[in-house]
């Protein structure tokens, strides 16, 4: 019976390099179940065959990559989620949802991810339309401590101070993931009568949309630090919010710092 005692038995007997088989054979236990408690006490351990602990800025004092992060901050607070470890899930996961017409993101969240978490490989799961590009790590909410019950337009969303410092160093980067999250470079037109000739005329525009207030003004400030000018619409009936960069000089700067989706 795999009480607690007999597993710590059995775990201290696998530490002093007894043998699965031989331990199985001291404690009546069966040999899965060994091997199961020899692979958790590893694991817990950091002592996994081929497998590097998660980084962690705040636990272990991790190098973070800051434009990345920036990058990927922006993302998160876009279209990113954290599932929580629980009784089914024994490992914080976050996910970046692409869609599939601009395959070029998803690279750069995969790039973005792997610079951030340096010890733990992404995964693109299938979706209608788009990829959830994945990563587990137990360590997640420590990066992104905005994370919390409900949607995030439902709560409150802040940035810590070291984010805002980040941010504040690398504000391209977080723009860059809050556009290819929720925003897109679009062509506008219109037409106006020119000496009797109608003519149509074309000018590209930015958009980012957000539920949340506290996202969109994390967007407009850093907007602002970057000399950008915006317009905010009225919130439509669903809460949502459309922020539009027309200005020529502000569209041209953006177009040199993010440029269309790709």
């Amino acid at each position: 019976m795999s009480t607690p005692s007999v597993r710590e038995l059995a775990v201290g007997l696998l530490r002093r390099g007894i043998s699965n088989a031989e331990v199985t054979r001291r404690l009546g236990v069966p040999s899965g179940t060994v091997s199961w408690w020899k692979h958790e006490d590893l694991a817990k351990h950091g002592k996994l065959p081929g497998r590097k602990r998660s980084t962690c800025i705040h636990c272990y004092g991790s190098e973070l990559n800051h434009p990345a992060y920036a990058y990927l901050l922006g993302l998160y607070l876009g279209d990113g989620h954290i599932l929580t470890a629980n009784e089914y899930r024994r490992t914080q996961s976050l996910q970046i949802t692409c869609d599939d017409h601009w395959p070029g993101i998803a690279d750069a969240v995969e790039q973005a991810i792997r610079q951030v978490l340096t010890n733990n490989k992404p995964c693109r799961v299938k979706r209608a339309g788009c990829h959830d590009v994945k990563v587990y790590s137990n360590h997640l909410t420590c990066y992104f401590p905005q994370h919390g019950p409900g949607r995030k337009h439902e709560r409150r969303i802040a940035l810590e101070a070291w984010q805002q410092a980040i941010v504040d160093a690398h504000p391209w980067e977080f723009l860059r993931g809050l556009i290819h999250s929720d925003g897109c470079r679009i062509t506008n037109w219109a037409t106006r009568t020119v000496n009797g000739v109608v003519r149509r005329h074309e000018y590209p525009r930015y958009f980012f949309t957000n539920t949340s207030t506290d996202i969109v003004r994390l967007f407009t400030a850093t907007l602002d630090a970057v000399g950008v000018q915006w317009k905010a619409s009225i919130p439509r009936p669903t809460g949502q919010v459309n922020v539009s960069v027309a200005r020529r000089a502000s569209v041209a700067l953006m177009d040199a710092h993010i440029g269309p989706k790709y």
